[in-house]
């Protein structure tokens, strides 16, 4: 439960990605057009923390990669009706620019018309899946009407980053988010779209012991880590990554809309001395092979890191 206002760190930040870590591609990124991140802040600032990185989308991506990060995983979400197909188109463009820095994914506004055409577009625009946020856009994550969602983004092997944990609760949402998130309904889901490809961040907060389990029932669940392992949510214990399925965890950060500095999260990694392999898997492997597919995004490519 968000309580406003929460503290802002002013935590040191590096340079450069933690010396000694393997290549690193952030799977957790959020860029919008400079009006929507604007109130994106506004809304921070009133009912969650201050933002410390207030950046535009193309700054967002140079913050990054300037810093060492090979590439990013690009997000946003229509809050609204009629606004995906043009958030889709800037998110195409920032692609472009980019190259292959960036794997965007579109989003869509669950239920308004001609939400087939959206996603189809999505694919045609060489993105690499569709974001949802269930917090924002208020549906219930398996509800009835969003079998058409999955099913089509299932036939089109778009994965679906679907924000569908029950934490962060807000009065400032217009939805109980515990009704319409959690564990339970997400594998629903997982049961009734076996073949739909489904990352839930933040590790699925605050249920993160039962998304654990759900890593080692399901082969068609993945998860990030954003804002888990920095310590910063009061009684919130980090999922042990020594643990958990190695190859269905990936990093992300969140960023810019952070309350601490932008590689707080890459040096808890750090001091974890995980094995190799489990470093390759969760910064930059799994979210390589999850979203990048054989078909290149338009202006870029897709090399190996």
């Amino acid at each position: 439960m968000l309580n406003p206002p929460l503290e802002s760190l002013n935590d040191p930040e590096g340079d450069a990605v933690p010396e000694g870590l393997p290549p690193v591609m952030d799977a957790h990124v959020h860029v919008f057009p400079a009006p929507i991140f604007r109130s994106i802040w506004k809304w921070f600032d009133r009912y969650g923390w201050s933002v410390r990185y207030r950046l535009d989308a193309d700054a967002v991506v140079s913050f990054l990669t300037s810093r060492g990060v090979d590439r990013v995983v690009a997000l946003q979400y229509a809050h609204r009706p009629g606004i995906a197909r043009e958030l889709n188109r800037f998110m195409a463009a920032l692609c472009r620019r980019h190259g292959g820095r960036v794997l965007g994914l579109g989003t869509v506004f669950p239920g308004e018309p001609g939400f087939e055409d959206i996603i189809r577009e999505i694919r045609d625009l060489g993105l690499r899946g569709v974001k949802l946020h269930a917090h924002v856009q208020c549906f219930d994550v398996d509800g009835p009407e969003m079998e058409a969602i999955y099913a089509l983004c299932s036939g089109l092997d778009l994965p679906v980053f679907l924000h569908g944990g029950k934490e962060p609760k807000s009065p400032a949402y217009a939805c109980d988010p515990h009704l319409l998130c959690g564990a339970r309904k997400v594998e629903n889901i997982l049961r009734n779209f076996p073949t739909l490809r489904l990352l839930v961040p933040h590790f699925g907060m605050d249920e993160i012991a039962t998304f654990a389990r759900l890593l080692e029932k399901y082969d068609n669940i993945w998860v990030d880590t954003a804002m888990t392992l920095a310590g910063y949510f009061p009684g919130q214990s980090p999922p042990n990554l020594a643990t958990v399925r190695p190859e269905r965890v990936m990093y992300g950060s969140d960023f810019p809309n952070l309350p601490y500095a932008w590689d707080r999260e890459l040096k808890a990694i750090h001091g974890l001395n995980l094995p190799e392999d489990r470093l390759r898997m969760l910064l930059h492997r799994n979210a390589r092979e999850l979203f990048s597919t054989d078909r290149p995004a338009k202006g870029g490519h897709d090399a190996d890191l």
